[in-house]
């Protein structure tokens, strides 16, 4: 099974693609630099998976990487975050 989560700015969500079929996506608020997620969801046929998983660390890499930041207001998100503070430093006070 391979996955690739992508930026899709024009749904404003980050989403993964496992063996190229749509899995699952996160969605968020641009505010500058600031990516406020509101919403994680994983289509039913790949649930526990670990694909969840796959696509907010995959997510928080890539915001890393732009040198963005993030507030979690997606309560899976912020489980992520919590469960992998490696990730931390990449939450901000909501703008």
């Amino acid at each position: 099974m391979s996955n690739l989560v992508e930026d899709n700015p024009a749904k404003h969500r980050f989403e993964i693609l496992v063996d190229d079929a749509l899995a699952g996506f996160t969605a968020y608020l641009l505010r500058g630099d600031v990516l406020v997620f509101t919403h994680t969801e994983v289509d039913a046929r790949f649930q526990n998976m670990g694909v969840g998983g796959a696509l907010i660390r995959g997510t928080l890499d890539q915001v890393r990487a732009r040198g963005g930041r993030v507030v979690p207001q997606c309560p899976f998100m912020a489980a992520y975050i919590d469960k992998h503070p490696e990730y931390a430093d990449l939450v901000a006070v909501y703008p």
